[in-house]
This record gives C-alpha cells, sequence and structure tokens, in this order.
C-alpha cells in the first residue's frame, strides 16, 4: 500500500512539472542562433559607427558636423531596422521612418550651417518643410 501511494505521489509530481515546463518554458539562451545573430549585428552597427566616427575625426570645422550628424543617423536608423527585422511590427516600422526622417533632418540642417543670411534662412526653412512632410507621412502610417 505504501509503494502505490508514493509511486501515486512521484507520478502527481512529475505530472506537475511537465505542465509547468509547458506553460513556463525556458528563456533563450546566448546558444540560440537568433539571438546571437542579432547580437552579431549589434555589434556590426557599432563597430560601423566607430569606423565613420573615427574618419569624421580627420575632417574639419562643418565638415566634421555633417560627416558626425551622417555617422550618428545611419547608427540610428541602421538600429531600428534591425529592431524592425528582429520583431517585425507597425510600431517598429514607425520608428524606422522617425529615423530616417529625423537624420535626414539633422543633416540638412547642418549642411545649412556652411550658408550665410538669405541662403541659409532659405536652406533651413526647407529643412523643416521636409521634415514636415516626413512627420506627416508617419502620422498618416498610423491610420
Amino acid at each position: 500500500m505504501k509503494k502505490l501511494l508514493l509511486m501515486c505521489a512521484a507520478a502527481s509530481c512529475l505530472t506537475v512539472v511537465q505542465v509547468h515546463a509547458q506553460v513556463n518554458p525556458p528563456p533563450p539562451t546566448a546558444a540560440d542562433p537568433a539571438i546571437a545573430e542579432f547580437k552579431a549585428a549589434r555589434d556590426k552597427i557599432e563597430a560601423d559607427y566607430k569606423a565613420a566616427k573615427a574618419a569624421c575625426d580627420a575632417m574639419k570645422d562643418n565638415a566634421k558636423d555633417v560627416c558626425m550628424e551622417e555617422a550618428k543617423g545611419k547608427e540610428k536608423i541602421a538600429k531600428a531596422e534591425l529592431d524592425q527585422k528582429q520583431k517585425p511590427s507597425d510600431g517598429n516600422a514607425r520608428k524606422v521612418a522617425e529615423a530616417k526622417v529625423e537624420a535626414s533632418y539633422k543633416v540638412a540642417k547642418e549642411k545649412c550651417d556652411d550658408l550665410k543670411g538669405d541662403a541659409k534662412n532659405a536652406c533651413v526653412k526647407e529643412a523643416k518643410a521636409d521634415e514636415a512632410k516626413g512627420k506627416a507621412d508617419i502620422k498618416a502610417m498610423k491610420k
């Protein structure tokens, strides 16, 4: 009788463990190829940014500022695209579009710093108009 009770208790414990394992699967490990690929892509983005930033160090004045904004923009866009690739969604697609609009605006505005007077004002207005159009397009994506 004791053996029967022990076997029933052991069987019920195993059943609980199996159900728990099915409901709560273990978290993905670093050995998971998808995670390893994601980390490798993140590392490549960081390396590309550092290389672009190093190339900018050789420049001077506003050309250096433009180069830095381009490097930062490319990094931000690449990270947003990686997130979209990893977890495709409308929200991540909007983040990619927002990163592109923001990077484009910052680079255009920085290029305007080379100009003076009315030409600079016109350049900044055009950059702002392009940004506003891009933001309107992103807003339309939400609908």
